[in-house]
């Protein structure tokens, strides 16, 4: 990044938005670091409109800068759009289109992605959004592959990213890109935020047990998640639901839209979560209790499901109030 106008970050204000993700991209691009001694970047905050934008929280933020000056930056960030169940703008797509056209980085926090969606710049694409929003961006942009397990999926010129903080992680990636870990490194530590973090959004989303619509097969669930622990087969869940196999499993999938293997898998998971974050427990002992045959058997499936290691989990989320695990940390 050496050109003067490769360095100009502009972000895009709504009437209505939250003030947290446009302050994420102040914050790593809107403040000068004369100390890392790099070209570093302009920000401009842009409306659809210039002049004063509403923020929630009845305060309002004031700008002189359009869409013009938006699709003529090297870097737009569209933050989470007040309204998913509305369209964006057509000023607003073709701003973007017109900034994808001539080269611009184009990347989304959030909801943001429903932006990038309408503008036609993520048909065919892998992309994420908030997991909340996952189903909806898929059914209404039906070429667009929604992956809602990550934090960012970088496509070059196009990037998404999850939920609100993992914006921060894909500004970070943005300046690892354009400057080298170092520097990306740097500015973290100033944010007081991890570098890089392992995993993925999967971690963070709710799970209840799905809501069954046939209480034979929502009392075997039930049943299950009790007994986690024992060996569980199609044959013994069949028998608690009062089913064939082949029946139970024909039920099972229309309530559940999985299997039950699948569906025991990752329940067990889950269910070593708290043993991860709470105890010492070692990794072989959780895989046993949670009903895994080998600690090697866990780790796969804890993988596919969280997108990290058990190891990695442990770590980022151990509870501080674990004596013997520091409550502080060195900030440079």
């Amino acid at each position: 990044m050496t050109q003067r106008a490769d360095r100009v970050v502009a972000v895009l204000a709504y009437e209505g938005m939250s003030a947290f993700e446009t302050g994420i991209v102040t914050e790593v691009f809107g403040l000068p670091r004369p100390e890392l001694r790099v070209p570093w970047y302009e920000l401009t905050i842009c409306a659809e409109h210039p002049g004063s934008v509403r923020v929630l929280g009845g305060a309002s933020l004031h700008t002189p800068h359009g869409l013009d000056v938006l699709a003529a930056a090297g870097t737009v960030i569209v933050p989470g759009v007040p309204d998913v169940t509305t369209e964006a703008g057509p000023e607003v797509v073709a701003a973007l289109r017109q900034a994808y056209g001539r080269g611009s980085r184009i990347v989304s926090i959030c909801s943001g992605a429903f932006a990038l969606a309408a503008a036609g710049l993520l048909d065919g694409m892998r992309v994420t959004t908030h997991w909340r929003y996952a189903d909806l961006l898929r059914r209404r942009y039906p070429g667009v592959e929604v992956d809602p397990g990550v934090l960012y999926v970088d496509h070059g010129r196009i990037l998404t990213s999850a939920g609100s903080a993992a914006g921060i992680d894909l500004c970070l990636h943005l300046v690892r890109q354009d400057h080298g870990a170092a520097i990306a490194n740097a500015v973290a530590r100033r944010l007081v935020a991890a570098p890089h973090r392992e995993g993925g959004q999967a971690q963070f989303i709710e799970n209840p047990v799905p809501a069954a619509g046939d209480d034979r097969i929502a009392q075997s669930m039930t049943w299950a998640l009790a007994n986690l622990g024992r060996p569980l087969t199609i044959g013994l869940l069949a028998q608690r639901a009062h089913m064939s196999p082949r029946t139970y499993l024909r039920h099972f999938a229309r309530c559940s839209g999985t299997s039950p293997f699948r569906w025991l898998v990752e329940q067990r998971v889950r269910a070593s979560l708290t043993l991860l974050e709470t105890t010492d427990t070692p990794i072989e002992a959780i895989a046993a209790g949670v009903g895994f045959d080998t600690a090697t058997t866990y780790r796969h499936h804890f993988g596919r499901v969280m997108r990290t290691s058990p190891s990695a989990y442990r770590r980022a989320f151990r509870s501080c109030s674990d004596d013997r695990t520091p409550a502080t940390r060195k900030i440079d």
